[in-house]
């Protein structure tokens, strides 16, 4: 038989009556999901798809990426609807004169800012579809090392506007 003396009883009530307060501050809210075909900590900004100055020649994509992410990561290409293919390209310089070339995979890591942007890094949209128009938008997904896609907006614009 166990006794219980006044002290093991103040005791017990004591730990009883706290189960309520750490039962409701220690639950902590599950973090938000990332929305569906995005990967978590990349933002982007300013994103848009310039349209050809000639028809049947290839449209450009620029847009700035922000990545906050926990581990490293890179773009390795990209895809735009209504675009057969896509290509990323950089400006490089080759026997003294500056060149357009496919670019290699970008880096990103905890804090990266990268600009796609005119005369620089940007995404080439070929065979793009006859329907699409200055004021529209389309998606533009990158393809992330291990399988990942994020998937975003661009606003099309025509060939004479801001870039």
């Amino acid at each position: 038989m166990i006794r219980l003396t006044t002290r093991h009883t103040g005791l017990s009530l004591a730990l009883l009556a706290s189960l309520p307060l750490v039962a409701c501050g220690g639950e902590a809210e599950a973090p938000e999901a990332p929305p569906e075909g995005t990967v978590p900590g990349i933002e982007i900004s300013d994103a848009r798809l310039v349209l050809p100055p000639v028809s049947g020649n290839p449209a450009a994509v620029y847009f700035d990426i922000a990545y906050s992410g926990d581990r490293g990561i890179s773009i390795t290409g990209a895809e735009v609807e209504g675009a057969g293919r896509t290509e990323m390209h950089d400006m490089m310089e080759y026997d003294f004169e500056m060149t357009m070339a496919q670019a290699n995979d970008v880096a990103l890591a905890n804090g990266t800012e990268v600009s796609f942007e005119p005369g620089a890094l940007h995404v080439m949209a070929f065979d793009l579809d006859e329907g699409l128009a200055a004021g529209d938008t389309t998606e533009v997904t990158l393809k992330i090392s291990g399988g990942g896609r994020h998937k975003f907006d661009a606003d099309v614009r025509a060939a004479g506007e801001e870039r």
